[in-house]
């Protein structure tokens, strides 16, 4: 409760008095009488407790009971603005949501392993399993709300844990040398949870300063606290085509509490335009990704330019959703005859080299394998 706002008062006889004041609302606190043993009427403060929090959280009291018997989990919640009746969404502004909801936990969680402004696409299995992990919950009230958890391994010292607890955000050195110990123990989905809520609020203040400047600044030296391009971008596709209003609040695990405030995220549609705008200024300038792999048939070669360069329609394997594409190939003087022939034949070719931003797609130099063969 306390990762909600309550607050122990006093202890009384076999119990505690917990308060919550609403902060917009006049008038006394709400309290809960929660029992410290278990007595007789033990049910029945429990009851109680519930039945507070049902009317205090507006919903019902079955599926905070069921909240209460999760494992430690974080929490993060989407609330989107869709048009129509409360409660209900288009399906396609979901699926946009839930992609970049998934998004961004694969940023966040390869911030974690290793800052970047621009992370690659090939992801390490860490990140993967974290992805794996989370899990959808119930929507909540609201306009729509989707709520997604994600369980934190049990501490050594059960419920009194706190080896865990850290800053939310760890920019300057100073931070990392204070909490370098506390980051040893502490599990990589409150790393990756924490990252994310970091990153979100640096996005919001890019965005808020392109909008300001009319222009976008160099934002790279964010990218120690969680922003990157790829996180710029799910929050892009949050919004949707539509670019629709959102926000993302976030619950930490009282298992190990957060003492710093997190207060929620509000995206706003323009913040979302400033946001492509500076996921495409960092991949324009940091973007040079090393040893991707891009699988495809030759559609054009172009003999006019030195080196010769190949434009070869295909997908890179990295890449989750395996898209389509067409991109320029810088070709050695030993691949030239096996691109023309793989032109000719109509065969399917394999090429590993390094991709660099060209206009709004890649180009790839540094070819260093080029395998040609028959469907």
């Amino acid at each position: 409760m306390s990762g909600k706002g309550w607050n122990a008062e006093r202890d009384l006889s076999g119990a505690e008095l917990w308060e919550w004041k609403p902060r917009d609302e006049p008038g006394p606190p709400y309290e809960l009488l929660v029992p410290v043993r278990r007595r007789r009427d033990y049910a029945g403060r429990v009851a109680d407790i519930l039945e507070t929090l049902a009317v205090v959280e507006a919903r019902p009291a079955g599926d905070i009971l069921r909240e209460m018997r999760l494992p430690p989990v974080d929490w993060q919640f989407l609330r989107l603005v869709p048009p129509g009746p409360s409660g209900t969404a288009p399906l396609l502004d979901l699926v946009s949501a839930l992609t970049g909801l998934k998004d961004l936990h694969t940023a966040a969680a390869s911030s974690a392993l290793g800052p970047r402004a621009v992370q690659p696409a090939q992801k390490p299995q860490p990140v993967k399993d974290h992805v794996a992990s989370v899990r959808l919950d119930q929507t909540r009230v609201g306009s729509y709300i989707v709520a997604t958890h994600v369980p934190l391994p049990e501490g050594p010292y059960g419920r009194l844990d706190r080896s865990g607890q850290g800053s939310l955000f760890d920019e300057t050195e100073l931070t990392r040398q204070r909490s370098l110990a506390a980051q040893r123990s502490e599990p990589f989905a409150r790393r990756v949870s924490r990252v994310l809520y970091a990153g979100v609020t640096c996005a919001h203040e890019a965005a808020e300063l392109t909008l300001a400047q009319d222009s976008v600044p160099h934002v790279e030296h964010m990218s120690g606290a969680g922003l990157s391009a790829n996180l710029c971008e799910a929050l892009v596709r949050i919004a949707g085509e539509e670019r629709r209003d959102f926000s993302l609040s976030f619950a930490w695990s009282s298992e190990r509490p957060m003492e710093q405030p997190s207060p929620p995220v509000a995206i706003s549609r323009r913040h979302a335009v400033a946001l492509e705008a500076v996921a495409q200024d960092l991949r324009e300038r940091l973007g040079r990704e090393e040893g991707a792999v891009l699988h495809g048939v030759v559609k054009k070669l172009h003999r006019d330019v030195h080196p010769r360069e190949a434009t070869i329609f295909g997908s890179f394997l990295h890449d989750d959703y395996r898209r389509q594409r067409s991109v320029r190939v810088e070709l050695r003087a030993e691949d030239i005859d096996r691109a023309a022939d793989a032109w000719r034949f109509g065969w399917e070719v394999t090429v590993t080299g390094d991709l660099e931003p060209r206009g709004t797609g890649v180009r790839m130099r540094g070819v260093r394998e080029f395998t040609a063969r028959p469907e």
